[in-house]
């Protein structure tokens, strides 16, 4: 292992070195060319020493970064420790207070985004930024969109161009959609165009497969190698070990705004970065539960949408974790979202403790005890520009006035008490919850629901985009939950998570039920099967 402990008195450990390198310019279309001569050793961007404070924090305290030409750099640290910082540093949405940024060996400055990007400079980011009201191609090529006679868009090459660059990422959407009318799926393969669209010679990847199938996941490690051989540099960062040890060749650690280590990806293991990232060793993800469901909280029967789901039916006792598991598409998110009163369904019923009651509305659920965290945090789940204890007060304002005006001290107090019990990581609960991270931006939504008291959560995605060492301490509040007495709904992607935490899994495919297992039954290969509908799964 290359990398070491952040104290290195002796300047023991790499650091960023000044070089030339002679990058390359190249248009999306191509992408797949081979790098002219041999890759220079040093690297195309380099951050060394960089600083960045806020009122009450510091964001990063002298980080070093270094991205190579035709190399992948996973970047990697829990919520807060920095990495968002950097990326919009890199990206010219913010200015460092201290420290160098270089580019091929020499000093530079991206004072807006659009400098940034003239630089080589792109970024597909977690939470794709497009606009539903334009279509695909609009979408792509919004703000740089070529141009013909006497300054006007070149509609038919913008289209035919936007075709080309779909087409070489394998995906096959139509550049006329309305933005609209995608899945998120499809809207993240977008936005990947978007950035290939330009002449990059940085990619920067933050939680590129968040919202892809196992196959869209396949052909976006096939786009990456294509980047590589075209000698881009990439900065890839993904909370998903599985991704990072396939595709990067080297690593960075951030922990707590500072630089940690870096070096070759494989000269550590899976250990080795969790003991860098979190501080500490993290021996059990997954916590120890002695499961004891009690009675039946809720049942639902004949659950059914005419275009989403189809008779969905079940029932979750009492201190249980009920699992559902689909790959993109499944409708295990569309149905959370008619339960929750979101969306009508067209036919079926639901009864809490065996009394029937009618889900017309949110407002309907909450108040029959059943909330839902959902897996779009940013446009279902916070208002971001409210500070943190707005948004966890929001559901509860009842518990928090009197005789119809709010009472600070008492929304401080409630707020206070949920966001300590999930580790949420800010400088003060009035600070904005636009200005969080991902992951602490996801307790804060957790945080919400649970201060309403519920008897039913249904978590949807609840670690999607979360460190490790996060993870660990959701999961460790799940269990704690359905110790309680709370009945768990959990919607997740990640099998370990699955096989982790659930007690019984229901396997979603193409909107039905495909199988619920339990016990000796809920193994990986009996997971994938029944969701990928493979000949030889037993029901």
């Amino acid at each position: 292992m290359t990398g070491g402990p952040r104290d290195d008195p002796a300047g023991r450990l790499p650091r960023p070195m000044p070089a030339s390198v002679t990058g390359m310019q190249m248009h999306a279309k191509d992408m797949t060319a081979e790098p002219r001569g041999e890759t220079a050793p040093g690297p195309v961007l380099a951050l060394d020493g960089i600083v960045k404070t806020f009122p009450g924090v510091r964001a990063l305290d002298g980080v070093h970064l270094a991205l190579h030409p035709g190399e992948v750099t996973a970047l990697v640290g829990e919520n807060g420790a920095g990495k968002s910082t950097v990326v919009k540093i890199l990206t010219g949405i913010y200015q460092p207070d201290g420290g160098e940024i270089r580019l091929d060996g020499s000093p530079v400055r991206f004072p807006t985004a659009q400098a940034a990007s003239e630089a080589g400079i792109t970024a597909i980011h977690q939470e794709t930024v497009l606009f539903d009201d334009l279509t695909v191609a609009e979408n792509i090529f919004v703000g740089h969109a070529p141009r013909g006679r006497f300054g006007l868009i070149d509609w038919r090459g913008l289209k035919a161009r936007a075709r080309e660059i779909l087409d070489g990422i394998g995906a096959r959407i139509d550049p006329d959609t309305r933005l609209r009318d995608l899945g998120i799926a499809s809207k993240h393969l977008v936005a990947i165009a978007r950035a290939l669209s330009v002449e990059a010679r940085v990619v920067i990847m933050d939680e590129p497969t968040a919202a892809l199938s196992h196959k869209e996941i396949e052909e976006l490690y096939e786009l990456v190698e294509q980047l590589k051989r075209a000698g881009k540099a990439i900065l890839f960062i993904s909370h998903k070990f599985d991704e990072i040890f396939r595709i990067a060749d080297r690593y960075t650690v951030f922990r707590d705004g500072a630089f940690i280590a870096e070096g070759r990806i494989d000269e550590v293991g899976h250990d080795d970065l969790v003991k860098m990232m979190v501080g500490r060793s993290v021996d059990a993800i997954f916590p120890a539960r002695a499961a004891d469901p009690g009675d039946t909280v809720l049942a639902v029967d004949g659950f059914c949408h005419p275009t989403e789901f189809d008779g969905i039916s079940f029932t979750l006792r009492r201190g249980e974790i009920l699992g559902f598991y689909g790959l993109v598409g499944a409708g295990r998110s569309e149905f959370m979202q008619a339960l929750f009163g979101i969306t009508a369904p067209s036919a079926g019923s639901v009864s809490i403790d065996g009394a029937p009651v009618r889900i017309a509305s949110p407002a309907d659920a909450v108040r029959h005890g059943i909330v839902y965290v959902p897996e779009d945090r940013g446009r279902q789940g916070a208002i971001t520009a409210l500070p943190i204890f707005q948004n966890v007060t929001l559901p509860s304002l009842a518990r928090t006035s009197r005789r119809g005006f709010l009472r600070m001290a008492e929304e401080f107090a409630l707020a206070r008490e949920y966001t300590a019990r999930l580790d949420l990581r800010a400088a003060a609960l009035d600070a904005e919850v636009g200005t969080l991270s991902g992951g602490n931006q996801q307790k804060v939504v957790i945080a919400k629901w649970l201060a309403t008291k519920p008897r039913v959560i249904i978590l949807d995605e609840p670690t999607k985009g979360i460190d490790i060492g996060s993870k660990a301490a959701v999961h460790a509040f799940m269990a704690e939950l359905a110790a309680q007495g709370l009945a768990v709904i959990m919607v997740s992607s990640e099998i370990p998570e699955v096989l982790g935490m659930s007690d019984r899994v229901i396997v979603m495919r193409e909107g039905r039920m495909a199988a619920e297992l339990h016990g000796g039954d809920l193994t990986p290969e009996t997971l994938v099967r029944h969701a990928a509908g493979i000949e030889g799964a037993a029901a």
